[in-house]
């Protein structure tokens, strides 16, 4: 699996270069059919991980272009690290390694809490090359129903915003009909109600609260608990 996945993202790199090699595995759709064509059965959450460890033991940074960090659990934070000495290979300039360092950082902590779906983000991969482009492909874990969900970026759709619809696709077998998404474009004058709230004063909201007590009007604490199961 490891000479199959090397020899097919060789061919892709010579024939369409390395930024066509990160638009692919930005996406959703071929993502899974490569995991497919390598041999693992489609349905299984830990193709992810599978998949991205197999990358990147058989993509070389020197030969093919492409530099892969991160992982599942504890690895997933060790792109920290991974990063800048990946980045030698190619002397990338200061600035980029720091535009790296900040997508993978930025990227893992929006779909943890500005995507409100019930995943929890476990694995995070970032993939890279010379330039300073890059993709990044995570995944979710929802333990109530234990399913997993992906999700993938690529750095020319997150250029213009890291907030506002910026990922190339999410992935699940289950689609939930309650979801708080603050990077969709529906959610954009709730993003600028939300920034009132931190920058005005507290003092205001507390007030505001406490009205709705006493005018026996319902709470946010009680609207959460009459819809905690529709996530």
């Amino acid at each position: 699996m490891k000479k199959l996945a090397s020899s097919i993202s060789k061919i892709l790199i010579e024939e369409q270069g390395t930024s066509e090699f990160l638009k692919r595995v930005a996406d959703p759709l071929w993502f899974q059919s490569f995991e497919c064509v390598l041999g693992f059965d489609w349905h299984s959450s830990g193709l992810t991980t599978v998949v991205t460890r197999v990358l990147k033991h058989s993509i070389d940074p020197q030969y093919h272009g492409i530099m892969i960090a991160g992982g599942k659990g504890k690895k997933s934070s060790s792109q920290r690290s991974e990063i800048p000495k990946l980045a030698q290979y190619s002397n990338m300039p200061h600035k980029k390694i720091s535009d790296l360092l900040y997508a993978s950082k930025i990227s893992a902590k929006l779909d943890n809490t500005a995507i409100q779906d019930g995943y929890t983000i476990y694995h995070h991969t970032i993939f890279f090359d010379e330039e300073g482009n890059w993709t990044v492909v995570q995944q979710g874990m929802n333990s109530d129903i234990k399913m997993a969900r992906r999700y993938h970026w690529i750095s020319e759709k997150a250029a213009s915003s890291f907030v506002s619809e910026p990922h190339s696709g999410i992935i699940c077998n289950k689609a939930h009909q309650r979801v708080l998404d603050m990077t969709a474009s529906e959610s954009i004058e709730t993003q600028k109600t939300s920034l009132d709230f931190i920058r005005g004063n507290p003092q205001n909201l507390i007030s505001s609260i406490k009205k709705l007590n006493l005018g026996r009007n319902p709470t946010l604490d009680d609207w959460i608990s009459s819809n905690k199961e529709g996530k």
